[in-house]
């Protein structure tokens, strides 16, 4: 831990499991004050503030839902008025296509309206409006602030049977870049991550059919040949939100086990020695 998050105030949403928690605890290994997270489950946010606080940080744990404009100026403003500011805002939350819908057609031509709307509600709309909440009190903030978005390589290139999410990624992709722009000083910058051993990825990989084959088929392009890890993408995060990171904004960062460096594809399996 090099300081450069020490003393700042978090909130972090989609923080009840995956990469959002694994972001919320490392925040507060790297000495944030207090980190507020929040996740429309309740429960799963009540045991990422557990861990929180076992990180030494003070932590609230909220639920929202983000499809709700009045619960998410209620989570805002919860989090400023409780420990006097907001200096780190983490858009963390997302809901893929298949959450929606049953069976493997989701394409373009078939996917139901009410899926785009509800996955650009939580994954696109709900980043803007928290955003919006927030800007107020990141302005206010001498220590630093920052957003960090996350947004997924889905939004850099086209993969099939989730076109909602793919287009909501790259808005929150454009959404980061406009953001640094009429926010700054306030810095923004999103994460793309690749294939992440999340709740999220199993959903995925579950809804084809055959979740092994699925996780193969989703790994064979990468360098690196295995799923990446939450806490790997939560020590990118939080550099992002760091002092260490005052001269970075407007980026996309991908972080994919090299995926998107080539167009290739691995034929055979994961080689002895690699990991």
């Amino acid at each position: 831990m090099d300081g450069s998050l020490k003393g700042k105030v978090a909130l972090v949403t989609g923080a009840g499991r995956g990469i959002g928690r694994a972001i919320a605890v490392e925040l507060a290994r790297q000495g944030a004050s207090a980190v507020v997270v929040a996740d429309l489950d309740e429960a799963g946010v009540g045991e990422s503030a557990a861990m929180v606080r076992a990180e030494g940080a003070k932590a609230e744990a909220v639920g929202c839902d983000l499809r709700v404009r009045d619960d998410i100026e209620a989570m805002v403003t919860g989090c400023a008025d409780r420990f006097g500011g907001l200096d780190v805002l983490v858009n963390n939350a997302g809901v893929i296509d298949t959450a929606f819908t049953t069976g493997q057609d989701h394409g373009v031509g078939s996917l139901p309206e009410e899926v785009w709307d509800a996955v650009y509600e939580v994954n696109l709309k709900a980043v803007w409006l928290t955003t919006k909440f927030a800007a107020p009190y990141l302005r206010r903030s001498a220590r630093g602030p920052a957003i960090v978005n996350t947004a997924s390589v889905s939004g850099l290139v086209g993969f099939p049977n989730c076109p909602a999410y793919g287009v909501t990624k790259a808005g929150v992709i454009h959404l980061t870049k406009v953001t640094a722009v009429d926010l700054a000083p306030v810095r923004c910058n999103c994460l793309c991550p690749g294939v992440i051993d999340t709740e999220l990825t199993r959903e995925y990989s579950a809804a084809a059919g055959d979740h092994e084959a699925m996780t193969r088929e989703l790994v064979a392009p990468q360098l690196v040949e295995r799923l990446g890890r939450p806490e790997e993408v939560a020590r990118l995060a939080c550099f992002l939100a760091s002092d260490s990171a005052a001269f970075i904004t407007g980026a996309a960062h991908v972080i994919d086990g090299g995926a998107l460096a080539w167009r290739g594809v691995r034929a055979e399996g994961p080689r002895e020695g690699r990991v």
